[in-house]
């Protein structure tokens, strides 16, 4: 078949690669001058690092190279993935600099209208706007339309910055402030001799307010609310991932059905296990000095999975306490406006502070723009969660797919998984349940995950910290999981990707023949009314 894929990010070259082996004509459509999404130089901040240790980020068939740094910095993500590219042959499928801005389905397939951008604008808009493949319709370039059989949508979750509104922005940008989203603040020289507010608390607020207060006049942070921060080396020795990035760390957070080691931790061994998670909590507080700096935040660390597992960033708590960073902790800011001439913020307790650039590190907003409104109806549920089965697979639209809509620990991995996937069912080789049935799992996963992270899962994209719950689900569709040794050495020691770097071939294999004429894929299979019952999950009982 020929398929687009929207993004040029991990989700979307993972599927390029392993649609492009399965014998598929591939297009990947990325409006950057470059692969990488949020890796891009277009949108990487001065800071920006992996938050898992390189060997957990990798892809599994491509490891990353040995000289990197245990976190690699964007730079160094950035030329992973263009190398992952060049290495299976991909930059003849790759259109870059090419957005995509109208998406409607037609005679079975999809009509897809692109602009090429103008190299003068490559990948950014007016401070940080910008998407990975993806913008409204419009703009310079010039226009033309592509078909496809099929088209799988990775553009990404982290894909539009969500840019706070606040009173008085027009006055403010007169007296020449400047509000950005944090991935268009790309030099830390644009913050000399200024005064900066970073807005946000999480890994991108922290990690872009280090070099800000080397070069700036002052720096302070909003933080309309604390999160918890887990040490890269805890204790200042033991790597975190030793602890949380092992089957055993994922099994310390509830998951929707218990079984065996997982039903003993949230049965009998609730205690041990509470006191795990707030052990990391309390080494935390030790290792950062949190109560000199009044920077606790409330609640437990078990609680981490409300907001986010984040790292602490290196050199930040150490910024605060030499004076360099202030944090305005549990406020915001309630307008911008001007004052002698100069740009002014005032705070949600009538603090005012001058504010040269605000930099809102506030999260993203999850969307698909470029769909038709049709479609984008029938993706969505009443409060706007997107409707995808095992994150993959719309309920009511054949022939669409959606990759890297599963946000994990394990990112790289649990993409390349879902490509897997993709790839069985274009080829007929996966055993689906009744549309009814997967309507059902749907809805009582997002149940669950509403109940787990106090309904912070980005609109049902968001898996943390279920990451090997849902590759576990993924390959037990497809009776391709890893030896369950392996899985059992993964309960103490971090998951490690390369581990999997067997199920593409095993998976190859069985694509070997052409797909018989008549054989039915999930777009077949839409229409058809069957009776077959949801197979048991089988993903705790591996674990187990």
């Amino acid at each position: 078949m020929r398929i687009g894929i929207v993004g040029a990010g991990v989700a979307g070259l993972t599927t390029a690669k392993v649609l492009k082996q399965a014998g598929h004509d591939v297009v990947v459509f990325d409006r950057t001058p470059d692969v990488g999404g949020v890796w891009s130089e277009t949108r990487r901040y001065p800071g920006l690092s992996t938050q898992s240790p390189k060997t957990q980020y990798a892809l599994s068939d491509f490891p990353m190279p040995k000289e990197l740094p245990e976190w690699p910095g964007g730079a160094q993500v950035q030329g992973y993935f263009a190398a992952y590219a060049r290495h299976f042959g991909l930059d003849a499928h790759l259109r870059l600099r090419t957005e995509v801005t109208r998406v409607r389905a037609a005679g079975g397939g999809w009509i897809v209208d692109v602009r090429e951008a103008d190299a003068r604008h490559d990948g950014v808009q007016s401070d940080g706007i910008q998407s990975d493949g993806v913008r409204e319709a419009g703009g310079r370039g010039t226009p033309s339309t592509e078909r496809f059989d099929r088209l799988v949508v990775a553009n990404g979750v982290f894909c539009e910055p969500a840019l706070p509104t606040y009173p008085g922005l027009d006055e403010f940008t007169a007296a020449g402030g400047r509000l950005c989203a944090g991935n268009a603040f790309h030099d830390a020289e644009e913050a000399r001799d200024r005064h900066v507010l970073v807005v946000g608390y999480g890994k991108s607020a922290c990690d872009v307010a280090v070099p800000i207060s080397a070069t700036a006049a002052s720096a302070d942070v909003v933080a309309r609310q604390l999160l918890w921060k887990v040490p890269r080396r805890i204790g200042g020795f033991l790597n975190f991932k030793m602890l949380l990035l092992t089957r055993m760390g994922e099994a310390l957070f509830r998951y929707r059905r218990l079984r065996g080691v997982e039903r003993f931790l949230h049965g009998p061994g609730n205690g041990l296990r509470r006191r795990m998670l707030n052990s990391i909590g309390s080494v935390s507080v030790r290792q950062y000095g949190l109560e000199a700096l009044d920077l606790v935040p409330k609640g437990h660390m078990e609680h981490i999975i409300q907001g986010a597992i984040g790292l602490g960033t290196e050199g930040f708590f150490e910024a605060v306490a030499a004076g360099a960073i202030t944090v305005r902790r549990d406020r915001t800011i309630t307008r911008l406006f001007a004052q002698g001439g100069r740009p002014f913020a005032e705070l949600s307790d009538g603090t005012t502070l001058p504010a040269d650039l605000v930099v809102c590190a506030t999260g993203f907003t999850q969307g698909v723009p470029f769909l038709a409104e049709d479609v984008r109806r029938q993706l969505l549920d009443e409060r706007g969660n997107f409707m995808l089965y095992r994150q993959i697979l719309p309920l009511d639209v054949p022939g669409l797919y959606f990759n890297g809509y599963n946000s994990s620990l394990f990112s790289p991995l649990n993409a390349e998984m879902a490509a897997l996937w993709i790839a069985a069912d274009l080829g007929g080789l996966l055993p689906l349940p009744a549309p009814a049935a997967r309507r059902q799992a749907v809805v009582d996963q997002l149940a669950f995950m509403d109940e787990a992270t106090d309904r912070h899962h980005c609109r049902g994209t968001k898996i943390i910290p279920f990451s090997v719950h849902n590759a576990d689900e993924v390959l037990n569709d497809l009776d391709l999981n890893i030896n369950p040794l392996v899985r059992a050495v993964h309960w103490l020691n971090p998951v490690n990707p390369a581990a999997y770097r067997r199920v593409t071939p095993r998976l190859m294999a069985r694509l070997g023949a052409p797909r018989a004429p008549g054989t039915p894929t999930s777009t077949d299979r839409a229409a058809r009314v069957s009776a077959q019952p949801v197979p048991e999950d089988r993903t705790a009982e591996t674990a187990s």
